[in-house]
């Protein structure tokens, strides 16, 4: 096996190896985010502010879908790690197949419910006449295509239990360059609007995995894949499961308060939806470099759990809120510095720009709260915990969010986007306190327990 693409996450100094480990995925996270921003630019500039709105209105719906298996592919990292730090090559090259061939069965599930059903969640989502035509077509086309995203989020979630987080970085800024051109000959040249926006999103992600699945053909035991083997290995997929489906259910309940925010942001009209979507593009380039932490939280937890070394895990919990809460009060405040100048990238119109603003200065002025929040819950899952931090979202962040819009968002004068957005730094404060009291519970007992055994 390469050693200069794995990580003993287990000994050595912390901070050091966090920072390899992470800044890869904020890298790939900035990638991701710029080539999707290129798609709204693109989009706005060239097809105008419904087509933004069709786009940008899509977002937390497919979310919602999608997170149940891309929890699959956390859990599918926290086993991976857990197993490699052990030094149980057996049971990860196990993993390897069976998170692969799981993959392939998400995706299709995905595509037949994101095809088939996508017009008439979008009406639920009280998504404007106006608009919908244009959903529904983005949305049919990118679940027509998800498989390959599943491909890539599971064979990179493989490669990052060991450490390598540069190969899935290296993928993705080619996919992105194919995205960015194929968007400006689909949009520009033929005219094809929404479709083609969705068209390159399609044709990139399939070069992602398409080419993931080539790194993992070729790498050395236990990591490597073998197509003959492809098969389901019961016991796995259990651990997968315990970990994952409690994971991706917090998250579909996350994306299902953010959908009833959308639902809610939907109801003032295009032009608000349309800065709405272009503040949520500019705020994830904040969200990705704190949170590319959480996942070096996750990832570094798992690998020392595995070895029995929990004094480590305390410390790569403390190194993480830490750094998240630095970087979240840097980037969040000049993003709130830059907010319109910002906002004005994606569309000139200033009913837009002033939505878009209103967004930014609530959310990321105070945005390192949803960062160490979503460090708390990496660190329990790590430990191989992970229902207990989807009820504590549920409650502390969902919950809240449900009952803000019920209630407070519906008194007249507080009929507002700006009174929106103040439900999620409610929800952060709530949820955070609630993890961290169950991080020190679970920490204190957790020489009790092994999930490798």
């Amino acid at each position: 096996m390469n050693k200069n693409r794995q990580i003993d996450m287990t000994q050595g100094p912390i901070l050091g190896k966090f920072l390899v480990f992470s800044l890869p995925i904020i890298a790939s996270g900035i990638l991701q985010l710029l080539f999707n921003a290129a798609d709204i630019i693109v989009v706005g500039k060239f097809a105008g502010d419904e087509s933004l709105a069709a786009v940008g209105s899509t977002g937390s719906l497919i979310n919602l879908l999608v997170n149940l298996f891309v929890g699959l592919a956390i859990g599918t990292n926290v086993v991976a790690a857990n197993f490699f730090g052990a030094g149980k090559k057996k049971e990860l090259g196990l993993t390897v197949h069976t998170a692969i061939l799981v993959s392939f069965i998400s995706g299709i599930i995905l595509t037949a419910i994101g095809v088939v059903f996508a017009k008439e969640i979008l009406k639920l989502m009280n998504c404007p006449p106006e608009v919908l035509k244009l959903a529904v077509l983005y949305l049919q086309i990118y679940f027509g295509g998800i498989t390959a995203t599943m491909v890539y989020n599971f064979g990179s979630a493989i490669l990052r239990a060991k450490g390598d987080t540069q190969r899935p970085l290296y993928i993705l800024f080619l996919a992105g360059i194919i995205n960015v051109i194929l968007n400006l000959v689909f949009v520009i040249c033929f005219k094809m609007g929404v479709a083609g926006v969705a068209f390159a999103t399609v044709i990139s992600q399939t070069v992602s995995a398409v080419l993931i699945v080539i790194i993992l053909i070729n790498e050395d035991e236990p990591f490597k894949l073998d197509l003959k083997k492809l098969a389901v290995d019961r016991g796995i997929l259990i651990k997968i499961i315990k970990i994952g489906v409690p994971t991706g259910f917090q998250g579909m309940m996350f994306s299902f308060s953010n959908v009833i925010i959308q639902s809610s942001v939907n109801s003032f009209g295009s032009l608000i939806i349309a800065g709405n979507s272009a503040a949520q593009n500019i705020e994830g380039f904040v969200y990705i470099s704190m949170n590319s932490f959480a996942q070096g939280t996750l990832t570094f937890v798992s690998q020392n759990y595995g070895a029995k070394k929990y004094d480590r895990i305390k410390k790569v919990t403390v190194t993480s809120l830490l750094t998240i809460l630095i970087i979240g009060l840097l980037l969040g405040n000049l993003v709130v510095l830059f907010a319109k100048p910002l906002a004005s990238i994606y569309s000139k119109n200033p009913e837009t720009i002033r939505a878009a603003v209103i967004r930014l200065q609530v959310i990321c002025s105070i945005y390192f709260l949803c960062g160490i929040m979503d460090t708390m819950g990496a660190s329990i899952r790590g430990m191989g915990h992970s229902v207990l931090p989807m009820i504590t979202t549920m409650i502390g962040a969902c919950g809240i969010r449900l009952i803000w819009l019920a209630t407070i968002f519906q008194i007249k004068k507080f009929h507002t986007p700006f009174v929106i957005y103040l439900s999620y730094p409610v929800s952060w404060i709530i949820t955070f306190i609630t993890q961290f009291i169950c991080f020190v519970v679970i920490f204190n007992k957790s020489r009790k327990y092994d999930f490798c055994e």
